[in-house]
């Protein structure tokens, strides 16, 4: 949705939600407040930009969704 923004916009976005830091600090809270739910969502998040890493997407650039730091995909 964001890339109807712009190509900028979209790539922003996109390696925002793909970055492992917040599913880390999601984890982290839901371990220290004892969240079952936070962990579980952390864990699936984790796993979701693992498995695109995995397949070859990595984070966008502003030069168009298929260029990826890991290549053009």
């Amino acid at each position: 949705m964001a890339y109807l923004a712009g190509r900028r916009a979209g790539a922003a976005a996109y390696d925002a939600v793909h970055t492992t830091l917040f599913p880390l600090a999601l984890g982290t809270v839901g371990v220290i407040g004892g969240e079952d739910v936070a962990i579980q969502l952390a864990l699936i998040w984790l796993a979701h930009i693992g498995a695109d890493r995995a397949l070859g997407y990595g984070l966008k650039y502003p030069s168009g969704a298929r260029d990826t730091h890991l290549g053009r995909v």
